[in-house]
């Protein structure tokens, strides 16, 4: 008997191609195996007490107020910007999604320096910022907030935006009919439809800048209570006390896998 099409035989009788299962083994042991050092080297006869020390302390609490804070943002700005990539024919919209999805690709390091260009003290718009209002961004834990912002919003974009071309146009052209406005078809009739995909894209985007380094450590710098995020914590504990740097990087594998149990029905399971 035939198996269907993608179903759970996989299409094919027989035995196991060795071709493919060697290197599909080779690359979970690729995967896995520093995963599982990670967690094989911990401290956990003193886990409790490192993850009591002040220092450990301090760059949990900043890592997850930037990192919520930058969600927010994100949030803020990133869901009419997948709106009007979604809903709106306008010239240029395919550079304009480029553009907006180009920090997915940037190297972390690249868009901190983009950042300093842009928003430093004698940046294009820092300058002015500085001048007229005394806002200063950079080395700040504001800074961090940007950084952390910039990297993680194309991840919320990209959600936001499949979830709204996936939703039934035709009940907010219904909303529309009965005389709704375009803000209260957004808020009563599109928000609650794309809920599930603007959840998913903040948890992701929450993810991405509780994790973000080298926009930080470039825009923002790296200073212990005011931008020492977890990860800069992890680089610069390595230098000095590795076991700190194994205890911060499982709370970040931890939050990690946290992340990925939550959203397994939406972004990891097979069909």
């Amino acid at each position: 008997m035939r198996s269907e099409p993608g179903g759970s035989s996989g299409g094919v009788t027989g035995r196991l191609p060795w071709v493919l299962v060697l290197p599909a083994l080779a690359g979970i042991a690729f995967l896995t195996l520093p995963l599982a050092g990670l967690l094989v080297r911990a401290p956990w006869s003193t886990l409790a007490e490192r993850l009591g020390e002040p220092q450990v302390l301090e760059a949990l609490r900043l890592s997850l107020v930037t990192a919520t804070v930058a969600t927010l943002v994100c949030l803020l700005l990133g869901v009419p910007l997948a709106w009007l990539l979604a809903r709106v024919a306008f010239p240029g919209r395919r550079l304009v999604r480029a553009l907006v999805t180009v920090p997915l690709v940037l190297p972390p390091v690249v868009g901190g320096v983009a950042l300093l260009l842009v928003l430093g003290r004698r940046g294009l718009v820092g300058e002015w910022l500085e001048a007229t209002f005394g806002v200063t961004l950079p080395f700040t834990t504001a800074g961090v907030v940007v950084a952390e912002a910039f990297v993680a919003m194309p991840f919320l974009v990209i959600s936001v935006e499949g979830a709204l071309r996936a939703a039934d146009l035709r009940l907010e052209e219904a909303a529309a009919t009965l005389g709704a406005s375009r803000w209260i078809v957004f808020r009563r009739v599109t928000l609650p439809l794309i809920a599930p995909g603007v959840v998913a894209g903040a948890v992701l985007c929450w993810a991405r800048a509780l994790g973000e380094f080298g926009a930080t450590i470039t825009f923002a710098g790296n200073f212990p209570g005011r931008t020492q995020t977890m990860p800069l914590a992890v680089y610069l504990a390595l230098e000095t006390e590795p076991e700190a740097a194994i205890v911060l990087s499982l709370v970040l594998l931890t939050v990690s896998v946290v992340i990925l149990a939550c959203l397994r029905d939406r972004w990891v399971s097979a069909p």
